[in-house]
């Protein structure tokens, strides 16, 4: 399968190992929603039995940079998207497997325009983790940039 071929997952899958590691699931990838699940695995467990921090950072990280491709991966011939920095709330304990849902904090074609501009526009993702239950265990906002390239 070509790059071509592949899904945003497929291909974050292939390139990105610890998304791999981790065995995450791309449920749904659009410019405007990118939903990503991490499957219940005793080995990335914390001391009270559900997913350690890292596992769960990992996961809000990741899919942010879904919906970043999924929104901006037409630009990718002329800017590197980069993550600038990122913040995380753990609301409640987490237990099983858990699901994180992105969002654009602002419409794509104000980024593409600062981008058209000239400038190295930055543009936040927020994500809510849920467990099964629904309930929101954590709440992350990863700020990004599309860097020009050259």
């Amino acid at each position: 399968m070509s790059a071509d071929q592949m899904s945003i997952g497929e291909m974050l899958s292939a390139t990105v190992p610890m998304a791999r590691t981790l065995h995450l699931e791309f449920l749904e990838t659009t410019p405007e929603k990118a939903v990503v699940s991490l499957p219940d695995q005793g080995e990335y467990h914390n001391h009270v039995g559900g997913p350690h921090a890292g596992a769960m950072f990992t996961l809000g990280e990741t899919a942010s940079g879904t919906i970043v491709l999924a929104a901006f991966g037409d630009q990718l011939s002329r800017a590197v998207p980069l993550a600038v920095k990122a913040e995380i709330a753990y609301k409640k304990l987490a237990m099983g497997a858990v699901t994180a849902t992105a969002t654009l904090g602002r419409p794509a074609a104000d980024v593409v325009a600062e981008l058209d501009a000239g400038e190295r526009p930055e543009f936040p993702v927020t994500i809510e983790i849920r467990r099964a239950d629904g309930a929101v265990t954590g709440e992350m906002t990863v700020v990004w940039t599309l860097r020009p390239n050259g």
